[in-house]
């Protein structure tokens, strides 16, 4: 009788879980979960975190499925040529096929000071941080003003919700507000933040040239007091592909195929923001992690039957911000990823946006209680891919600049 094949998904977030509960669809597979915490963090919700307003985490045990064997660690190198990866905390753990979900979290800013005095946002790490900091601030003073960095949607719902919870709030976007967004987008949340009293520099006179430890300075000359400076611009991703050897972008995304299979070696594939399929990676967000975590899965799971794996085939709805507990964006787009002029806001926006975060655990639960279930990655997304393709177009700036839903 054969052994069971051993896969192993490094990585517990959107598209990990999502690969992992998919890939318990075959009983002679094992399937090892390896990631550096217990719990499973609900990134879209990280700036509640820090609002207080929600705790962003959720036990493995309501969204993992019963086979997947969970590790909690961190994995240091990947040996592709002897099928092993060795771990933070001692040992290793052999594959017959990896998946590689490592996913994103801040880029190190090049500003001056910024790494120093400004708080990042884009680990539960960071915004386990930022709460104490910001309570601590309002105790302070009661009117202690706060600057987010960033005009994308993290820092978009960060400003919104600190804002809602009384505090003095300055959005610096160093741009556009919300670059992705349609014009009349723009102007719904333009309208809501006013309405919450945040206050928003955005133009090309914003961009941050440095931060101090109480202050914010913009390159039109302009100095910001700032008690706690929050920076959201910009994400960047886990060097452990390129400190294994195998060929990554130029941001460290692991380069794939149209399979999401590594281009150096066919046992590893690639999922979510980690993911670099044909140097054309896609936006970073759980819309594009959930289904590339579907096709990992399928890819590993067709090469283990002998059969072709299917190429990608993404397809976006939209985005949808949340402008605190009151109200709320849902953007309409083309699908492939572009906005259009139709918006759902205020407080039906605020309806839908928690519906589509709740919705989010929901599919990964039902994937772990039925492998198999989640088909929303083999909808059709037309030939614009394939176009970009064949015109071998520059990955777009907004599928690196700016994490979102």
């Amino acid at each position: 009788m054969s052994e069971n094949t051993e896969v192993v998904v490094i990585g517990g977030g959107y598209a990990g879980v999502m690969a992992a509960n998919r890939l318990t669809a075959r009983g002679d597979v094992n399937v090892t979960l390896i990631n550096p915490r217990p719990a499973f963090v609900e990134r879209i919700r990280l700036h509640q975190l820090v609002a207080g307003t929600h705790t962003a985490v959720t036990d493995y045990t309501e969204i993992l499925g019963e086979r997947v064997r969970l590790v909690v660690d961190t994995v240091t190198r990947i040996d592709a040529a002897g099928h092993a990866l060795a771990l933070e905390h001692g040992g290793t753990v052999r594959y017959d096929h990896l998946v590689y979900a490592v996913g994103s979290g801040s880029a190190d800013p090049s500003v001056p000071g910024a790494a120093e005095f400004a708080h990042p946002i884009a680990t539960l790490e960071d915004a386990s941080r930022l709460r104490p900091v910001v309570e601590a601030a309002s105790a302070k003073a009661a009117n202690a003003p706060l600057t987010v960095v960033g005009g994308g949607p993290t820092g978009i719902e960060t400003a919104a919700e600190l804002a809602e919870q009384g505090h003095t709030v300055t959005l610096v976007c160093g741009g556009v507000l919300g670059p992705y967004l349609h014009r009349r987008g723009r102007r719904s949340v333009a309208g809501r933040l006013a309405a919450l009293g945040v206050t928003v520099l955005d133009g090309p006179g914003t961009k941050v040239t440095a931060v101090t430890r109480d202050a914010v300075r913009l390159a039109d000359g302009r100095e910001l007091p700032s008690e706690v400076t929050v920076w959201t611009a910009g994400f960047g991703v886990p060097d452990l592909a390129a400190r294994s050897g195998l060929s990554t972008d130029a941001l460290g995304r692991l380069l794939t195929d149209e399979t999401l299979t590594s281009v150096d070696d066919p046992h590893i594939v690639a999922a979510g923001d980690s993911a670099a399929p044909s140097d054309l990676p896609l936006r970073m967000s759980c819309q594009a992690a959930v289904p590339l975590g579907a096709r990992a899965a399928d890819t590993v799971l067709s090469r283990i039957a002998g059969e072709r794996p299917a190429t990608l085939n993404q397809v976006f709805a939209g985005q949808c911000i949340s402008l605190g507990r009151g109200a709320g964006i849902f953007q309409f787009a083309h699908r492939y990823d572009v906005a259009v002029g139709l918006h759902i806001g205020g407080r039906p926006g605020a309806k839908l946006k928690e519906f589509i975060c709740k919705g989010i655990g929901e599919h990964l639960a039902g994937e772990g209680r039925k492998p198999g279930a989640y088909r929303l990655h083999k909808v059709s997304g037309g030939s614009r891919r394939q176009q970009q393709l064949r015109r071998s177009e520059p990955a777009r700036p907004a599928a690196v600049a700016e994490r979102t839903v």
